[in-house]
């Protein structure tokens, strides 16, 4: 039995969850609504203020999926109710990040600045007040798209190993390098 996939997943009081014919699993609360098609193979059932996933057989396939949507549909349950949340650094002198009409501006280094468009269901601000450098927060219901815009972003100027210049993710660590040393 699946570890993660036998464990039920506990239904927040604000969230409704809607389960259709065709497997297609829809949450609603405070923050939004999600909604997921699950393999016609996995069953997925509301008891007592509870999700519980289940599997038909104990085929490998059945197995994988058994866990995966367990874990994708805690995954929306604890989005709809609390968001998911996370935080990007700049670092390096004069790089500067801002956000205008809910488009992010980026002067990471380069001859230009850098305009990030956020997708649908994200929300992205700049707080400047917690230190001297500035801190990108992404905000969404959807961990993965909240992760992907995250990497997204990153990606834009990744953190180098001799300064340790460039965006990082808050809990990051960047290992350093030795630069070259004078010759005698």
């Amino acid at each position: 039995m699946s570890r993660i996939g036998k464990m039920p997943i506990e239904i927040g009081n604000k969230v409704t969850v809607d389960i259709a014919a065709n497997n297609l699993v829809t949450m609603r609360g405070p923050k939004g609504e999600l909604s997921l098609q699950v393999d016609p193979d996995i069953q997925v059932k509301q008891e007592d203020g509870q999700l519980i996933v289940s599997r038909p057989t104990d085929q490998k396939r059945h197995r994988a999926l058994h866990g995966l949507y367990r874990a994708l549909l805690q995954n929306m349950m604890t989005g709809v109710s609390n968001g998911y949340k996370k935080e990007l650094e700049v670092i390096g002198v004069g790089y500067r990040a801002a956000v205008n009409n809910g488009v992010l501006e980026l002067a990471v280094g380069f001859s230009h600045p850098i305009f990030f468009v956020p997708p649908k269901g994200i929300e992205i601000s700049v707080d400047t007040k917690r230190g001297k450098n500035a801190i990108i927060v992404i905000e969404g219901i959807d961990k993965q798209m909240v992760g992907q815009v995250a990497a997204k972003i990153r990606a834009l100027r990744p953190p180098e190993p001799y300064k340790g210049k460039g965006l990082r993710y808050i809990d990051e660590f960047v290992r350093r390098k030795a630069g070259k040393t004078a010759a005698r």
